[in-house]
């Protein structure tokens, strides 16, 4: 692997690049795998100068896992200029997208070791935290107030979004039109009534 001239940096500066060097090896090996000498090697900075940014490898490993969930929710940014239900379908096509392109960091990272370690587990529920707050504040716009049971139903779909991606990826039997719709209609399906499901999806 071809060694990067070192370069000076600020300090801010050479932490970005260590994290973004570490995020594209994500996605080419499990987050175990990803290399405290292969990354010190590409930024052209010693072993030890990498761990003045970092207290250990593990506090690497977790800056790049906080790394990627931000790139990911910034992807999926929803779109406030639309009516609430064509938000929810955006958020979701951008999701499916953002994931497709980069599959094999997403079910590492939700799949591999990483999902054991308590820190990871609690970056992983601040980023669904998160994305189901976004789909929470949409809802009076349709009329429904959230409450206890409106906030279960919707991690629960979270949980389901993820399983249903991944599971899609893996193994793609529906086109990616097919499966935006199954994620987009099971939310309504899951946290309101059939009748109310029903009225506001249009059937």
């Amino acid at each position: 692997m071809a060694v990067t001239k070192r370069t000076r940096l600020s300090p801010e500066e050479r932490r970005a690049q260590l994290i973004d060097l570490g995020a594209r090896m994500l996605a080419e090996r499990p987050l175990e795998q990803v290399s405290v000498e292969e990354i010190a090697d590409q930024a052209g900075v010693s072993r030890g100068l990498l761990f003045h940014y970092f207290a250990s490898k593990r506090d690497f490993h977790l800056a790049i896992v906080r790394h990627t969930n931000v790139e990911m929710l910034a992807h999926t940014e929803p779109d406030l200029s639309l009516e609430p239900l064509e938000i929810l379908r955006s958020a979701i096509t951008s999701y499916v997208d953002y994931v497709s392109e980069n599959r094999n960091t997403y079910v590492s990272l939700l799949r591999g070791t990483a999902s054991g370690d308590p820190e990871m587990r609690e970056e992983f529920e601040r980023t669904r935290a998160i994305m189901a707050e976004r789909i929470t504040l949409q809802l009076p716009k349709l009329g429904i107030e959230p409450g206890p049971r409106i906030t279960l139903a919707v991690r629960g779909w979270i949980a389901f979004v993820e399983e249903a991606t991944i599971s899609w990826l893996k193994d793609p039997e529906i086109a990616r039109e097919e499966l935006i719709d199954l994620i987009v209609t099971a939310l309504p399906a899951v946290a309101l009534s059939s009748e109310t499901a029903a009225a506001l999806l249009g059937a």
